[in-house]
């Protein structure tokens, strides 16, 4: 009778040192997934610094840089024709920010959160599918370690947060596509998630509609039909305050838009035929094997030269064969139906643009190609004697309940098929080890990508005694936005710079910082670009012009500064 009485307490306490457990090797799997985050990359981009000062002052007073409190979409940079950033990443920081002091390694941690916390919730969904959680073990662990998602995860500006949102939005269809009636409350769930998808990164507002219409693969009944639209209709007004934003300020959904890609919104109709042929070889070509495989994005900031493909060989094997899969077996499921129509449109945001295989861009791509794995691995793990699936033979089959086991084992025996699941794995582990490697070696040297030098320079004119320090924009955009996160991070205050607009005079005797690149000495001497590819200089500025003036020669590999007087 004691023995009795105790047990529930036994049950409690061992649920409770579970949940510690599990918690406890989060943690180490997150300073594992973080680890050497505050080196590599290093400095802070421009568009990481507008992102992160832009929270910090939301923080501090609910309103960015420029406009109203707690604003729809934030402007970026004072300038004369801005961009406008998305909300969510900004007010998610602002957060962290409010507790947390602002800090390059704190800014940098917020944004492989959403990354390591996407590739768990792959997990969750894979094990959701499949009804067994070695997979979705299997699944969160090739997301982890998967380059796409590993590079994109450290970088600070919004595009970490695709990956989150389209997986959030995965769990929430995927909820909803076995019930035969749709409550409110799912109909908030799926609209909630494409709000979020929408407001998350400029891509997201090419694909959420997108994927709303796809919903009509789940309207297999009237009722569902109706839930569909129901769905449309919460979706519509979520958007109602980025349209009404829209309108007040003219252009700005599609400005960025126009500015990346060879749509034009005033090209006559003879060119329409020319934008539809570039649109095709551009959407063929960010589905090219070399960049997926081989090379990954041209962009050294997105992906570090010399460190392989975007996604791993095992991981792509796994993927034709789910797509195999689903093609031969399972087409008749309104599911994966859905996952191939989401396949196809999460190449959109690239194929619209100029910029070839933009991983940014193509961040649903990689999301969709991992829920591929799933079929894949659901038949290397399953059983010798066939298994019908609830789900193989007809659509009302999903109104019931869905399916967990739903691959019939044909062909191999499963030793045959254990042992190519465990070459796969192991060809994983092995390139994961060897692209980390790269990565650690490879990425700490793309200073210049990162804006790195400009923290020495921004170091020398604080040590002098000159105030205020005038900010000069260099030749690639509004430099005086590093300045001020860096004044943010110390604690200086912003009193003791001032912005110089586009060809204004420093007064006699100011303190001059500025950053840009010899564009003219790389083309000619392009071996130089290691040594001095970029010139800094912290000016003197008095009345005989520029009598007083240093030059700081930047060595971009060792991040070395040299003093010249001139």
């Amino acid at each position: 009778m004691i023995s009795f009485l105790r047990r529930p307490g036994l049950t409690v306490a061992r649920k409770s040192l579970r949940t510690l457990l599990c918690v406890a090797v989060l943690v180490v799997l997150f300073s594992l997934y973080t680890w050497g985050i505050s080196q590599n990359p290093p400095g802070f981009y421009l568009d990481e610094s507008v992102t992160a000062y832009n929270a910090y002052l939301v923080s501090r007073t609910g309103a960015g840089e420029f406009g109203p409190r707690f604003p729809v979409l934030f402007q970026e940079y004072a300038v004369s024709n801005p961009n406008y950033i998305n909300p969510l990443t900004i007010y998610l920081m602002a957060i962290v920010f409010r507790f947390v002091h602002p800090s390059i390694p704190v800014a940098r941690s917020f944004a492989a959160f959403w990354m390591f916390a996407a590739c768990l919730l792959l997990g969750v969904l894979a094990r959701r599918i499949s009804g067994q959680r070695k997979i979705g073990v299997i699944v969160a662990g090739s997301a982890l370690l998967t380059p796409w998602l590993f590079e994109v995860g450290r970088l600070v500006w919004d595009a970490h947060f695709t990956a989150f949102t389209v997986v959030l939005f995965l769990l929430a269809v995927y909820r909803i596509q076995s019930k035969k009636t749709w409550h409110w409350q799912d109909i908030a769930m799926v609209a909630g998630s494409l709000a979020v998808v929408t407001y998350g990164y400029l891509a997201g507002r090419v694909l959420a509609p997108f994927f709303a219409f796809g919903l009509l693969l789940f309207a297999t009944t009237k009722r569902r039909l109706l839930g569909v639209v129901t769905i449309w209709v919460a979706y519509g007004v979520t958007l109602a305050p980025l349209i009404l934003f829209n309108r007040s300020h003219a252009g700005v959904l599609t400005n960025r838009l126009y500015e990346v890609s060879y749509i034009r919104p005033d090209a006559p109709w003879r060119q329409m035929k020319e934008i539809g042929y570039e649109f095709v070889r551009r959407y063929l070509k960010d589905q090219n094997l070399t960049g997926l495989l081989l090379m990954g994005d041209p962009y050294h900031r997105h992906h570090p030269p010399g460190s392989g493909g975007a996604i791993l060989f095992a991981t792509f094997i796994l993927a034709v064969i789910g797509l195999g899969l689903i093609i031969a077996r399972r087409w008749r499921e309104p599911w994966w139906r859905f996952v191939l129509y989401g396949l196809a449109t999460s190449i959109l945001p690239g194929a619209i643009t100029n910029w070839p295989f933009h991983e940014l861009r193509l961040m649903g791509y990689a999301v969709f190609v991992l829920v591929l794995t799933i079929p894949a691995l659901q038949w290397l793990l399953a059983p010798d004697e066939p298994t019908q699936s609830p789900c193989d033979t007809s659509e009302e089959a999903h109104d019931r309940k869905p399916a967990r086991v739903a691959v019939v084992s044909h062909g191999s025996s499963r030793p045959i098929r254990l042992g190519i699941l465990g070459i796969l794995l192991a060809a994983t582990v092995v390139q994961a080890i060897d692209f980390l490697l790269t990565f650690r070696r490879e990425g700490p040297k793309r200073s210049y990508e990162f804006d790195a030098p400009y923290k020495t320079l921004y170091d020398a004119a604080v040590a002098r005694p000159e105030r205020p320090i005038y900010l000069e924009n260099g030749q690639w955009g509004p430099a005086y936005m590093d300045a001020y996160w860096y004044a943010t991070v110390e604690g200086r205050p912003l009193s003791e710079f001032v912005c110089l607009s586009d060809g204004a005079k420093p007064p006699p005797g100011a303190t001059v910082l500025q950053l840009q690149l010899r564009l003219r000495e790389l083309r000619r001497y392009p071996e130089r670009r290691s040594a001095s590819a970029l010139q800094g200089e912290v000016k003197i500025n008095d009345k005989h012009r520029f009598a007083k003036r240093k030059l700081y020669v930047l060595n971009m590999t060792a991040n070395r500064i040299s003093e010249i007087d001139l």
